[in-house]
């Protein structure tokens, strides 16, 4: 039985690693030297017919075009981490929205926030001090799911920035995730070992980008 170019050229390749970019016009120049060989040297009595050939060359079109497209896309990635660092620079100073307990104190006024995976007809939250001790309590009734936020009278806290939060919330008788949230200021913008960006953040330390749930 007599062996397409195209399979010659993977019986080549077997066990070697993938080829770049720049092997894409060596392939397919020994692709055209295996056809010509191949039609050269057939079967006089079963030779190629025109389907044949059209498939094999478009077969080897077809991976020279995965090539050139993987060569597209990394230099896409590239320069879309490069755009995500620019992004990431102008943030340096400002406040995000990130998953945490901590308020956002501004004189007797404290603010936060938090994310209900459900409905609720019933959501607390609990300040603690900064010994974790319960010092108020505030009863915000029935809420939708998403994003909620709330401010705490602060004046009576003897240091409302240490202070924390936690958030129960009930649907009859079950429980609601409820995840809390924090504003935290953005101090320094790094690249991660895997390309992405991550920024430090003045109270939750090293944050990834993807981890950001609001730019305020």
């Amino acid at each position: 039985m007599s062996t397409s170019p195209i399979d010659a050229l993977n019986a080549r390749s077997s066990g070697a690693t993938p080829a770049t970019a720049g092997s894409s016009s060596a392939d397919a120049d020994r692709f055209l030297k295996l056809l010509v060989a191949q039609m050269q040297n057939q079967d006089p009595l079963n030779p190629m017919d025109n389907a044949q050939v059209t498939t094999q060359i478009a077969q080897i079109n077809t991976v020279s075009g995965i090539e050139r497209l993987n060569t597209t896309v990394q230099g896409l990635n590239a320069q879309f981490v490069q755009m995500q660092a620019l992004q990431g620079a102008s943030l340096v100073g400002h406040d995000v929205t990130v998953a945490g307990n901590r308020f956002a104190v501004d004189g007797s006024r404290a603010e936060a926030g938090f994310e209900l995976d459900g409905p609720a007809d019933q959501v607390t939250v609990e300040v603690l001090n900064a010994a974790g001790h319960v010092i108020d309590s505030l009863n915000l009734g029935a809420l939708g799911s998403g994003t909620q936020g709330f401010e705490w009278d602060a004046s009576g806290a003897a240091d409302p920035a240490l202070c924390s939060f936690r958030v129960s919330a009930k649907l009859g008788a079950a429980s609601v995730g409820a995840t809390p949230l924090m504003l935290d200021r953005v101090t320094s913008v790094a690249s991660s070992g895997g390309g992405g960006l991550t920024l430090a953040l003045e109270h939750s330390g090293r944050v990834a980008y993807g981890d950001v749930r609001a730019f305020n």
